[in-house]
Order: C-alpha cells, then structure tokens, then sequence
C-alpha cells in the first residue's frame, strides 16, 4: 500500500483530510488530529473517490479566507465554476446524464471524452479542479499556489496505481479541457475581476432620508455595487425583474418601518445567551470562509457522511455552487435597486443615538439579506438531495470554538441563519424575510434543470 497524505491546518475548516490510497478506490477521509488537535474533534468517515473533490474544497475554502478581495459574493462565483468544472469533468462516468452545456446561461458544448476510451474519472476531477481553482484564485500567496500545486500531485499519485499511464495521461487531459472551457465561460459574466475592486470609487450612492450611508465603525465605500449586473448561470426570469418593495421608509413610531426598526433596537437590547449564540455563529464575517463557504463546507460534510458516489458528489456540489452565486448576483442587484439604510443608522437618527449592534455591519446595503438567500438557496437544494426532514449536525463551526449545531431540517437552517442577522442587529426582519423567499426561488429554477 501507498500513502499519500496531505496535511493541512485549514483554519476554519471542519474538515482536514488526509488521503490514503491503495490499489483501486480504497480510499479513506480522515481529519488529521495531530495536525490540528486543538481545534478540530477527529473522525474517520470512507471516501472512495469523492476524496479528490473533498480534498479540492477544502483547499478552497482556505484560499477564501486568506485571498484578498474574496468578498461573499465572489467566493460564491468560484465555489460555483468550481462545481460545474467538477461535473462536467466527471460525466462521462455518470451514465449518460447531460452536460449542463447549452443548459446555464452563455454555456455552450463542453469537450467530451473520447468514445471507446477508457478514462479515470477521480484523476480527471482531479484535473479539472486544480486548474479551474488556480484560475480563480489567481492572486493567491505563493504558499497557496504551492499547496495547489501539491495537493494536485498528491491526488495523482493516489490514483494513478488503479490505471494505465494512457488513461491517466488522457484523463488529465479531458480534466484541463474541461477547466479552460468553463473559465472561459466565466471569464465574460461581468465578475472576473471582482475581486481586484470591492469597493469601485466610481459608484456614488443616492442621496436621501431612506438611502444607505456608509456605517460605523469602518466607514467603508459600497461594496461591489454593479455586481447585480452580472451574468447568472440560470437564465433569469420576469421574476427576477419584479419590483418586491420593503415597508416603505417612515419615521412615524406607528409606521411598519419603524416597528421593524424598533423591534431591532430592543432586540439588541435583550438577546438572551442562546440568540446571542446564534447571532455570532452564523457571522461568518471578514477573514473566515464567508456564509457561502460555510454552506459549501456543510455540503462536504453532508457529501462525506452520507457517502455519496463521485457523480452524486459532483451534482450536488454543483447545485449548490450555482445556487450561491446566482443568490449572490440577485441580492446584489436588489441591494442596489432599492439602497436601503442599515438599521445602525435609522435607530442611530430616530431611536437611540448611542446604539450599537452585536455584529459589525456590513458595507453595502440593507435590503435583501445576503445570508438568508445564501442560505434559503442552499438549504432548498440540500433539501431536494437529502429530504427536508433530514436530521444533520453543522461541524463547520468547530475549529473556531463553536460547538456542533444541529438541525431537524433544512428549513430549521435556513429559519435560524436568517433571523441571525436580525439578532445581531444589522438586519430587518423583512430583509431576512424576502432574501429567503428569493432564495427558495432561486433553488427551485437550479433544481428545475436536466440533470
């Protein structure tokens, strides 16, 4: 037997894997408590193939965390292209079901194996997944790029025993086909670039009583204000065009808005140890793997305990990936249609001068709520895989000092991380509301295409 074992502290990260390999698919997952004993409980769960894209993710989210400009939104698009480079890379073992070329938005025929040959298809994802990472990531340290490099000879090396040096060869290959396409794809959707600028000095916000202003304590410019105009991977709908209004803006203390405020205020004044609890678990702010990495993350767990094939693995990891982009791109283009001002800063002028709430407030607007349609898209997904009745426990959280938080559905999830925003004082409760309707929405068109 051969051992091939990555190493890797990946703060923030429940899962840190070390891949062991044998002739075949004997492969196993496994955390790495020597590596990480204080931060991270140990288990043992089989892989078998799905080890290369666990593996890829995993890095992934450490590059997240530590590549500068990769705000939520757009760790969202690389989870995504990921996922779809992942499936396409792996098709041609998932008996005859479709490409998702000619089906996402701008995508056109992939390359596809060549008939009668015979392909590795954990070395092709494997291929398709370094590739189409270090494109993305393509301002990552040099450490990183390096563990890239490394975690993709590693993976190699675990499977190459189980084929010919031809089909290894030709595997490897297909993979890199299939990453330039897709990056090429992705290179024309209006957010290749975005995370070389944030924060665009050329986007001046609206001016009025209603309007966002930049909130304390940063002060800091709007955040990716055109990213709403990017290209979605689901075709959109007249839906995504409607007009969904909040309350309308009032100072009157028997107005809806100003009870929705209100209710924020003295929320934040009485948050029992439990909602406190869930206000800081759902955070997932500046310097962690984002609410779209913890969903993905999530997802990998789900992905490793449920035992899922590598094809059913790549489906999943590519729904899901779509799901949080296009959340990301139409929160986006409503935070920017409507300009909605923080709660910190009505209750600032019209309630409490000296208020301030539990969770740092996010640079950019109100309405809708990021986390919950990030959350609301998601869980609808993992619903649709798994049952929404499914009883499941989030582990993400550990290495950062949380315990295990568990769940008797997905609905529960998503309920939980939606009004966590409220709790931490940095959202109304009708932003929460409307990004998890929109969310939803936003599944049910992922899910609606020919897998």
């Amino acid at each position: 037997m051969k051992s091939y074992c990555l190493l890797s502290r990946f703060a923030g990260l429940f899962l840190l894997v070390s891949i062991v390999a044998c002739k075949k698919n004997d492969t196993l997952l496994q955390s790495v408590p020597d590596a990480s004993k204080n931060m991270v409980a140990g288990t043992l769960v089989s892989g078998g193939e799905v080890a290369v894209p666990v593996s890829w993710y995993a890095l992934e989210l450490k590059l997240i965390k530590e590549t500068p400009g990769f705000s939520p939104p757009v760790a969202a698009r690389a989870i995504a292209y990921t996922g779809v480079a992942l499936r396409e890379a792996v098709l041609g073992g998932m008996n005859g079901a479709p490409s998702l070329g000619g089906q996402l938005n701008g995508l056109g025929r992939l390359p596809a194996p060549e008939r009668w040959k015979r392909y590795n298809w954990a070395i092709a994802a494997n291929s398709a997944m370094a590739q189409i990472i270090k494109s993305l990531f393509a301002n990552a340290s040099v450490e990183n790029l390096s563990l890239i490099n490394q975690l993709e000879s590693d993976n190699l090396q675990a499977y190459t025993d189980s084929c010919s040096p031809e089909v290894a060869t030709r595997s490897i290959s297909f993979g890199k086909s299939i990453a330039t396409a897709i990056y090429q794809w992705s290179a024309s959707d209006g957010g290749k670039d975005g995370y070389l600028n944030n924060f665009p000095t050329d986007y001046t916000p609206p001016v009025g009583p209603a309007y966002w202003v930049p909130t304390p304590p940063l002060f800091q410019r709007a955040m990716l204000p055109y990213w709403g105009k990017n290209r979605p991977m689901v075709k959109p709908t007249a839906a995504d065009s409607a007009v969904i209004p909040h309350p309308a803006f009032s100072t009157d203390t028997f107005s809806t808005f100003y009870k929705a405020a209100y209710f924020v205020y003295q929320k934040g004044k009485t948050l029992t140890p439990e909602e406190t609890l869930i206000a800081r678990y759902w955070a997932d702010g500046g310097g962690t793997f984002t609410p779209p990495g913890h969903l993905i993350a999530l997802t990998t767990q789900l992905v490793t305990e449920q035992h899922l094939s590598l094809g059913q693995a790549a489906t999943l990891f590519a729904q899901v990936g779509i799901g949080l982009n296009d959340a990301g791109i139409l929160c986006w283009k409503y935070k920017y249609q409507y300009n909605l001002l923080r709660p910190v800063t009505y209750i600032r002028s019209h309630i409490d001068s000296s208020w301030s709430p539990l969770i740092g407030t996010p640079p950019f607007p109100s309405y809708t709520s990021g986390h919950a349609t990030f959350t609301s898209a998601a869980g609808n997904i993992l619903a649709a895989r798994f049952g929404n009745g499914f009883v499941f426990t989030d582990k993400q959280k550990v290495p950062e000092g949380f315990s295990p938080r568990s769940f008797n559905s997905f609905t529960d999830m998503i309920n939980e991380a939606s009004i966590s925003r409220v709790y931490g004082g940095i959202h109304y409760d009708f932003d929460s509301e409307t990004g998890s309707l929109t969310g939803k929405g936003l599944a049910q068109r992922v899910l609606s295409l020919n897998y």
